[in-house]
């Protein structure tokens, strides 16, 4: 999965996982300056969505696909909603509950972004004192913007790092997993936009081997030429967030596709970042309570005023979202292969390397609960992958 599943619609503090830069100034417009500062390669005859071309490649290692260096196999279950996640704030008896949830298979991607937005809702209320209910990465982030603003905070949830479904997610930057097409507005639109750009930014100050967080090549295949007025959706709007994009032409790459995309984006190692981020959560003095909450009353019951919703999955449970469903996700992981450092999408395959192991990804369950490894998904994991790979030249 390429990120982030709770179980049972219960709370995100729940058993959700299973085991078998560019400094610019603030006041600059980066796509304005974009614009300026290509105006001649325009003039010479490129749209503003080609690509410069390219006259090599990096040598390339190819991943080493066997049965035999399998080390684990994971799932989890992505918080998923068609409209996209939940960023609202409502009063409930003497209660202010923030909501932040339902992100799809992009909790990682968007969780700084949303969880800004969910602290400026926060300071409306004029508290200080607040809970977050659940410890994923969205729990996390939202915890820690709390932090930095002052404010005394309380982390519930049942299940910590590495156990939440945040630990078994990919991962890399992919917003836009967290809706789907024809299903959205135009305010979720923007805001999405908005949490995305945030996101992108403070990622980036969480870059080196101390967070997990660094830029990697993505490769991106298709047996069908680039189409530039072919509709982009979200991801068009955030083009520009993704560097050094290009269209790799035959002979100049290893792979056994006739058209290539190469750009850069940021990698994650959720074990590394999510263990960072409750370590400064906790020497930031956040307190945790490991407990699950089975009904709304149980969690109205707790003395903070107002209560962030992290859940994920939980809130299909303690506040009745019908819309919210699991997509179950499945990974393959291979011992580490310190030579491959870029990442590639083929279709529904995808490869991840981290310095715990090579991820191979990725299933996608419409709302299927089960935590239990699918031998034929991983079957076709390992099959797809060996294949691939055995292709390179």
């Amino acid at each position: 999965m390429q990120e982030g599943r709770s179980g049972s619609g219960r709370p995100s503090g729940c058993r959700l996982t299973s085991e078998r830069e560019t400094t610019m100034s603030p006041t600059i417009d980066r796509r304005a300056w974009l614009k300026t500062a290509g105006a001649a390669v325009l003039g010479a005859g490129l749209g503003s969505r080609c690509a410069a071309p390219v006259t090599e490649t990096p040598k390339l290692s190819r991943v080493r696909v066997s049965p035999d260096r399998v080390i684990r196999t994971t799932v989890g279950l992505r918080p998923s909603r068609p409209s996209g996640f939940v960023l609202k704030s409502e009063r409930l008896g003497d209660k202010t509950v923030i909501h932040n949830y339902g992100h799809g298979g992009s909790g990682m991607s968007l969780s700084w972004g949303t969880a800004h937005l969910a602290v400026d809702e926060a300071l409306k209320t004029g508290e200080t004192r607040y809970a977050v209910i659940g410890a994923g990465v969205v729990g996390l982030s939202t915890a820690r913007l709390l932090q930095r603003r002052g404010f005394e905070v309380t982390m519930y949830a049942k299940d910590l790092p590495p156990r939440t479904t945040s630990n078994m997610s990919g991962a890399w930057f992919g917003p836009t997993s967290a809706s789907e097409p024809g299903h959205i507005t135009p305010e979720y639109t923007e805001t999405w936009l908005k949490a995305t750009r945030l996101s992108h930014r403070y990622f980036q100050d969480h870059l080196g081997d101390e967070y997990g967080v660094h830029w990697l090549p993505h490769y991106a295949f298709s047996e069908n030429p680039p189409d530039p007025e072919a509709p982009r959706g979200l991801e068009g709007l955030i083009l520009d967030l993704f560097p050094e994009s290009r269209q790799l032409e035959p002979g100049q790459h290893p792979f056994p596709s006739p058209y290539v995309r190469r750009r850069w984006t940021m990698r994650f190692e959720p074990a590394v970042y999510l263990g960072a981020l409750m370590r400064d959560y906790r020497l930031a003095g956040g307190r945790v309570v490991v407990r699950e909450f089975e009904s709304l009353d149980q969690l109205l019951g707790l003395s903070e005023p107002v209560l962030v919703n992290c859940t994920g999955l939980g809130a299909k449970l303690l506040f009745d979202d019908e819309e919210l469903h699991p997509i179950k996700g499945q990974l393959t992981v291979l011992l580490p292969q310190p030579d491959i450092n870029y990442l590639m999408v083929s279709g529904e395959l995808y490869m991840m390397p981290r310095r715990d192991g090579i991820v191979l990804g990725g299933t996608h369950e419409e709302d299927e609960w089960s935590l239990e490894p699918s031998d034929p998904a991983m079957r076709r994991l390992m099959d797809g992958h060996m294949e691939f790979f055995g292709a390179m030249t």
